[in-house]
């Protein structure tokens, strides 16, 4: 019975919800390729929700396979003229088509077709994520809290800055701060960076120079992150709650404030975890994305939403960059293409996509250990 019991916790507590999260946001990365594909006139073999072995399928009028496969860990769109679902080219497949099939082939389409049909999927990812910001928004509305300080901390950066409890923050380096929230976000990505805050004190404006500092901390459910902070905390008074409604229009607007917010943080990570300033293993794999979906799950569906579009912006972006077997490093090809006038030979293609897939594999690899080593701290 305990051991029933406990499968029957993971399955609810951890397996749903992260299918939940990972079927929706590979769902609308794969769509994005799958209707660009069709407005230019690609045949699309399959649409795949999972690798592996089909589960669950049906073809469509047009000659699509759409399927469920057996291995959740990501999907694929595989296109005439495709030898695998990475879209890399069975040219041998293609020179034997007729004339008829070559014209619906990816591989015959013009090079700005091709790009568009490959680039189609992170931006479906950056506007799921923008329509579930937008949705939390313009449903829930949002409560924030007014930048007043409560209090401050002995020996922190805020009094060691000269920031006094009552001070209200009304910008840093000459942004307008509205809320605490905003201020959170500035300080968390700059650690060990000088912000200059002005501040309401009394009647009198106070210009202070403040070093946020590089701290690591522990959520509620013992995930630790490395993130700047002043070491102050805000009023949680009746009269500094704000709720916030949106309309429509205000609600996209703000979903893609939040998107490219969560862009600009990842990219940065990165560029920190190349340049030093940033340790790795913040990165994670399937088992931590599966861990923190049952962990955001036990609150509700707003954060686990909220989750989903994280992760959307997170795929978008990875699928963005220069590796052959990603959407980057094919963008990357169709670029030299496009410059050259010619595609390059297939074998320096087959030289990238070799290497890409050796890259892929290593991250893959990397991140689950960091998941494995996440768990064992726990």
């Amino acid at each position: 019975m305990d051991i029933l019991t406990t499968a029957y916790g993971l399955v609810i507590g951890y397996i749903l919800p992260f299918l939940f999260v990972l079927t929706i946001v590979v769902f609308f990365h794969e769509l994005g390729h799958f209707l660009v594909a069709r407005w230019c006139n690609v045949k699309v073999d399959a649409f795949s929700v999972g690798f592996g072995r089909e589960l669950i399928g049906k073809t469509d009028k047009q000659g699509t396979r759409w399927k469920l496969s057996l291995i959740p860990l990501g999907g694929y769109v595989k296109f005439a003229g495709d030898e695998n679902a990475a879209s890399v080219p069975d040219r041998d497949r293609v020179a034997a088509m007729s004339a008829e099939e070559r014209e619906t082939a990816f591989i015959a389409k013009p090079v700005w077709q091709r790009a568009a049909v490959v680039a189609a999927g992170p931006f479906a990812n950056f506007l799921l994520a923008i329509a579930i910001f937008a949705f939390i928004f313009l449903t829930f509305g949002k409560t924030v809290t007014t930048p007043v300080v409560d209090s401050v901390q002995p020996d922190s950066a805020a009094e060691i800055g000269g920031l006094m409890p009552g001070d209200v923050v009304l910008s840093v380096d000459g942004r307008k701060i509205e809320t605490f929230n905003e201020l959170q976000r500035i300080v968390s990505a700059s650690a060990d960076v000088p912000l200059v805050l002005e501040v309401g004190r009394g009647n009198a404006v106070e210009t202070l120079t403040v070093t946020p500092q590089y701290r690591e901390i522990t959520d509620n459910f013992g995930n630790r992150q490395r993130i700047g902070l002043l070491g102050v905390t805000r009023s949680i008074e009746q009269d500094d709650l704000i709720h916030k409604e949106f309309g429509p229009l205000e609600a996209v607007a703000e979903g893609t404030k939040d998107t490219f917010y969560v862009a600009g943080r990842t990219l940065d990570y990165i560029w920190g975890v190349i340049s030093g300033r940033e340790a790795a293993d913040q990165l994670g794999g399937p088992i931590r994305v599966a861990q923190v979906s049952g962990q955001v799950a036990t609150q509700g569906i707003v954060p686990l939403l909220s989750l989903a579009a994280i992760l959307s912006i997170s795929i978008g972006l990875i699928n963005l960059m220069p590796i052959p077997m990603l959407d980057g490093g094919h963008l990357v090809f169709y670029a030299a293409e496009a410059v050259r006038g010619k595609p390059l030979s297939e074998r320096v293609q087959d030289i990238g996509f070799r290497i890409g897939l050796g890259i892929v594999l290593l991250l893959m690899v990397f991140a689950t250990w960091n998941d494995v080593i996440h768990l064992s701290r726990l």
